[in-house]
């Protein structure tokens, strides 16, 4: 099913629900910075947000360097945020506070 972008209104209430998470400047698309202890904990995290996105065919723009992994979150199809990359973010903020992070 065709995910739909997001309007203004919905977005931002969802950003004030979501910890960390910020509008990306100059993109249609939702952002956060991921800080954890070492290179494991962050790689860990990785490979369980990995498993998520499969499932749900969705998956994340990210980088990781050392400790940080750095995360977009835009629905390419629909030209900007959907309620894919909401569950998704919700579902990195889950996976984090596992870890420590929040």
């Amino acid at each position: 099913m065709a995910q739909r972008r997001l309007t203004a209104e919905a977005r931002t209430a969802a950003l004030q629900e979501l910890s960390g998470w910020t509008d990306v400047e100059g993109r249609d698309a939702i952002g956060r910075v991921f800080t954890f202890k070492n290179f494991n904990e962050a790689f860990g995290f990785m490979a369980r947000i990995a498993l998520v996105a499969e499932k749900n065919d969705h998956h994340p723009e990210w980088r990781n360097v050392y400790r940080t992994v750095e995360v977009v979150l835009a629905t390419h199809d629909a030209g900007g945020v959907t309620a894919l990359d909401i569950e998704l973010a919700k579902a990195m903020n889950a996976v984090a506070r596992q870890f420590g992070v929040t």
